[in-house]
């Protein structure tokens, strides 16, 4: 195979705490007030991580945040010593407080949009950081997320960061999530799907039930920054139905690799028309595509959304197979583990694999693999450009593993988020993982 395309997972956040402040993600309501359990739920991403390092995978890792966010809280009027500030916050609203010591952005399939150098005209690959205006805890993530990408794709000749969109629900965006690229070698031209919920200024059909995240206004903004040629490009509206089932984001119903597309058959409006246009312009570029849909009769909605099965990382090996990196909530569910098992048995699909990890600690708050990944398509002279430190090893895993259990609490309710200690925990733990993952400061307590 050609090119690389390499998954750079987020750490999950010392605060990792189950407070259910995503609408329209029945997870994380479903989890509100329930004990979390920050060292778990860090190991079992880093268990994933080094997995597919080991199956020869370029495997990544980026950090989480500073929380509670000390910043915006100041920037709210609460005054005094970190300690004060803590404690008049969670006095005025624990909810708020909760709001502000989110490790959502654990989930870096929301970091930001990426469109490899193949694709953009000036031969480049360009990160556009998603702006998540439409959660509270999420919009605050975009300064952080910033310079933790800058610093580890650095190397201007090689890769373009733009700002977020306008902080504006016109120009929501929520990134990767909604995005999916089509291709024959990573390093080859593709098309690119970019997947919104609502238009905000085109009328249209629109969830009734939970809120469309990702305009299209959002997605052609993103393409435009990211010099996409408009024949190599596809704005899909996804189904109002899924996103009022619980799908909030396209990768909870849908999921790409090369050209391969693994959905589910109620994931879009218009699929039909959709699916011509991707396989119209990709057949354009010498390729064919592989669809395979999964019929509503052999798994629900409901299914997808409890299972997660889309939310599946979906890989090309080293021998050119393709894989399912699956949580083991597919396994667990009749209808589901059914389907896979019939999916890899007859030989003719694309999927020849199935790997099923414990993500309990992410899923119960609404994420699962893929949700926890970044996907950057490059080539070898680009991937020789990343900050080698944030790439997983042997070694790497032993530090990271390390530092998690040196730091990390094995219980957290929400009312623990007003320990000062803990923000004393936090920011120790994050400047020795800046050094780590060589870093620099990208953290407010270090600058």
């Amino acid at each position: 195979m050609s090119g690389i395309e390499a998954n750079f997972d987020g750490l999950v956040g010392m605060t990792h705490h189950y407070a259910g402040l995503s609408m329209g993600n029945e997870a994380s309501i479903n989890h509100r007030g329930q004990k979390s359990n920050p060292r778990k739920a860090a190991l079992q991403g880093l268990t994933k991580m080094k997995a597919l390092s080991d199956m020869g995978l370029v495997q990544g890792v980026l950090p989480p945040q500073q929380r509670p966010d000390l910043s915006a809280l100041r920037q709210l009027g609460f005054t005094g010593n970190d300690a004060q500030v803590l404690n008049k916050a969670a006095k005025y609203s624990p909810l708020l407080l909760s709001n502000l010591s989110s490790a959502s952005s654990m989930w870096t399939a929301n970091a930001a949009t990426v469109s490899p150098s193949a694709d953009s005209a000036d031969q480049r690959v360009h990160f556009t950081v998603a702006n998540l205006n439409n959660k509270l805890h999420r919009s605050l993530e975009s300064v952080t997320t910033s310079r933790a990408l800058k610093a580890v794709f650095s190397d201007p000749n090689y890769f373009v960061h733009h700002a977020p969109l306008p902080q504006h629900a016109d120009w929501g965006d929520e990134g990767a999530a909604n995005h999916n690229r089509f291709c024959g070698e990573y390093d080859e031209a593709g098309v690119q799907l970019f997947v919104y919920g609502r238009s905000a200024f085109r009328a249209g059909p629109v969830p009734e039930r939970y809120p469309a995240r990702q305009t299209l206004e959002a997605s052609e903004a993103i393409a435009r920054l990211h010099q996409l040629d408009e024949r190599q490009t596809v704005f899909a509206q996804q189904n109002p139905i899924a996103i009022d089932s619980g799908v909030f984001h396209n990768d909870v119903i849908a999921v790409s690799n090369r050209n391969v597309f693994f959905y589910h058959e109620q994931a879009f409006l218009n699929q039909q028309s959709v699916l011509a246009e991707i396989e119209g312009k990709l057949a354009n570029l010498g390729q064919n595509l592989i669809p395979v849909e999964v019929p509503a009769s052999k798994v629900s909605m409901q299914d997808a959304v409890s299972s997660y099965l889309f939310n599946s990382q979906l890989l090309s090996l080293s021998d050119g197979s393709m894989a399912l990196i699956l949580p083991e909530e597919c396994r667990q569910n009749t209808n589901v583990s059914s389907y896979l098992q019939s999916l890899v048995a007859t030989g003719e699909s694309p999927i020849s694999q199935l790997h099923f990890f414990d993500l309990r600690e992410s899923m119960r708050n609404g994420g699962g693999p893929a949700c926890l990944r970044l996907r950057v398509a490059m080539q070898e002279k680009e991937l020789a450009a990343v900050n080698p430190a944030v790439i997983m090893t042997p070694d790497l895993y032993l530090s990271l593993t390390d530092w998690v259990e040196r730091h990390y609490r094995d219980s957290l309710y929400t009312a623990d988020l007003a320990d000062p200690q803990l923000l004393t925990e936090v920011c120790s733990a994050l400047d020795e993982l800046t050094q780590i993952l060589r870093l620099g400061s990208i953290y407010e307590f270090q600058r």
